[in-house]
């Protein structure tokens, strides 16, 4: 201190030609003095800290100070500092200690927003982005401590939805981002948000209320890389952990809890890991836009499910998860433009179920390559009536809906596999269990569930052409077939060359239900149905999407029977 009143004192007598030049030697050694130790306190800066004081100026003069020494830590000691967008730089650690809270002023005038680049799609959506805590192009930045981030419920009537306001931790175009130990409360919109980012760690941090805890959002050829979040707790209005566009991802160790869903990717992601997490419902903070608690999905991958995105989701492991009251435990979709490749799903555990199957369904050009089911555990509320079973099944929209199945639902998939999976529910349910539409090879081993006497068919596998069973608590039958009729599918009721045509087969089941194998063969090819027949049952079925082969006389075999087929041209 008495050096600064030194060169106050002393300041008078310098002629105006060197005052600039005495103003920057005043600067760094106020700097020198306040970041002797590399720390920066924000009171020797006069931020107040009284809950009252508007600090963002002496908060940034903490930060200049900090940067202009080379980097190092801004320290807020116990208080409550009001502060519109502060704004970080490279190699600074915005430290808050216990009983520090960084509060966000509800003037909206006093907050900013970051560049976004052309290339993103989220470029136009200008005051969106506005942040308590902004980065921009920034190396090495951190924010730590035990202290308390409060967004404030800074709302804006003119914002998202007439109510959201800025978001409370914004960074774009950074690498090497820290956030530690510290706590995030009512954020006014998301309370992390990241755009084309690497090398994020956010590890031991808490959310509770606003919307999104944490969202990062690459772009196609600007994924977000190498991003960690480790031991958090979320408890979150809207989706705990969302975004898209992600390359090395790790989430692992964490409760959630929230009254939308758990994790929700909109994009492509590779090499993702979700190890160790609890997710769990209702959510303890309501939904903000409906004023909701219930939680949806567990973990929803839906690739293209907001808008259209293109590229890959691959690489992903899902294991040693624990969920409890979710709508769903999976929701794994795929939209126009984007691919599946392989996803594992191992040790699992969900209980309370309420709303949907678990869904594996492509509505894409392609379908998923590998999916796997493994040490999977899922107790359904159940209750779904013979109506629920008819229930059409329509293109998802953002969230999992009710399905025709009540254990898992997967359209259009190479190769589905379970294994040591256990499927219950606490009220009979007369839906098939499982139901697949364009699975080329499924894989049931230990696949248990209950059968109740009513249902009309325990499972429905529909153009799943390679099914292999391994300890299974159901048998495979072998029916009797009592009738082939083949129908052109032209008016004329001639098959011809290159048309298409149909094959009407009835059998009929003796005393034990099971699973049946009806293959047809016709011309060197073959077709392949699996149904489910009850104790007795009668059931008439359709080999569709048949093509007449050159014209010639040939002979369609089915079981027992056999028919000529007569192919004109």
């Amino acid at each position: 201190m008495i050096q600064r009143s030194f060169i106050h004192i002393h300041c008078s007598h310098i002629s105006r030609a060197f005052r600039p030049a005495l103003i920057i030697i005043f600067m760094a050694a106020q700097a020198a003095l306040a970041g002797t130790s590399g720390v920066f306190n924000v009171r020797e800066y006069g931020a107040a800290g009284d809950g009252a004081t508007l600090d963002t100026p002496a908060i940034h003069k903490a930060i200049d100070a900090c940067s202009a020494a080379g980097g190092g830590q801004v320290l807020l000691p116990p208080g409550r500092y009001i502060s519109g967008t502060v704004h970080l730089k490279s190699h600074v650690t915005l430290f808050l200690e216990a009983g520090a809270t960084l509060v966000g002023t509800p003037d909206l005038k006093q907050y900013q927003k970051p560049e976004i680049p052309d290339f993103m799609p989220e470029a136009k959506w200008g005051k969106w982005h506005r942040a308590l805590i902004l980065g921009s192009g920034l190396e090495d930045i951190a924010i730590a401590g035990q202290g308390v981030i409060d967004g404030n419920k800074v709302f804006d009537l003119t914002g998202e939805e007439r109510m959201r306001g800025p978001h409370t931790f914004v960074f774009v175009n950074c690498r090497k981002v820290t956030v530690r130990d510290v706590s995030f409360v009512d954020s006014a919109n998301y309370a992390i948000l990241f755009q084309i980012s690497d090398q994020v760690e956010i590890r031991n941090v808490k959310f509770t209320g606003g919307w999104d805890g944490v969202h990062f959002r690459g772009a196609p050829n600007r994924p977000c890389r190498d991003v960690s979040i480790i031991g958090c707790q979320f408890f979150t209005g809207d989706d705990s952990i969302a975004g898209r566009y992600w390359v090395n991802t790790l989430i692992s160790d964490c409760i959630v809890n929230s009254s939308c869903n758990g994790i929700r990717l909109i994009g492509p992601a590779t090499h993702l890991i979700i190890h160790n997490c609890l997710f769990y419902g209702p959510g303890v903070h309501p939904h903000r836009t409906s004023d909701r608690y219930n939680m949806l999905a567990g973990i929803n991958l839906q690739p293209g499910g907001w808008d259209a995105t293109e590229g890959a989701l691959d690489d992903v492991l899902i294991s040693d998860v624990t969920m409890h009251n979710v709508s769903t435990p999976f929701h794994f979709t795929l939209k126009s433009g984007n691919t599946a490749g392989n996803i594992i799903v191992n040790r699992v555990t969900a209980t309370g179920v309420y709303r949907a199957a678990s869904a594996v369904e492509s509505w894409a050009q392609t379908k998923f390559t590998n999916v796997v089911f493994r040490d999977v555990t899922v107790e359904y509320k159940g209750g779904g009536t013979l109506e629920d079973a008819r229930r059409t099944v329509k293109s998802p929209g953002v969230d999992a809906r009710p399905l025709p199945a009540w254990g898992f639902h997967a359209r259009n998939v190479q190769n589905l596999q379970f294994d040591n999976v256990r499927l219950r529910f606490e009220k009979e349910d007369l839906r098939p269990v499982l139901i697949c539409t364009g699975v080329d090879r499924l894989t049931l081993e230990d696949f248990k569930f209950p059968r109740p006497a009513e249902a009309p068919e325990a499972m429905a596998l529909n153009d799943t052409m390679d099914v292999r069973l391994q300890n299974v608590d159901f048998p495979t039958v072998n029916p009797r077939y009592t009738e082939l009729n083949l129908l052109a599918d032209d008016t004329i009721g001639r098959i011809t060359a290159g048309k298409p045509y149909q094959a009407k087969i009835v059998v009929e089941n003796d005393k034990q239900e099971g699973l049946a194998k009806i293959e047809l063969a016709v011309a060197g090819q073959k077709k392949t149905l699996w149904l489910w027949l009850r104790a007795g049952e009668k059931k008439e079925i359709l080999f569709k999407g048949l093509t007449a082969p050159d014209e010639g006389i040939y002979q369609v075999r089915c079981g027992d029977m056999s028919q000529s087929l007569r192919v004109e041209n």
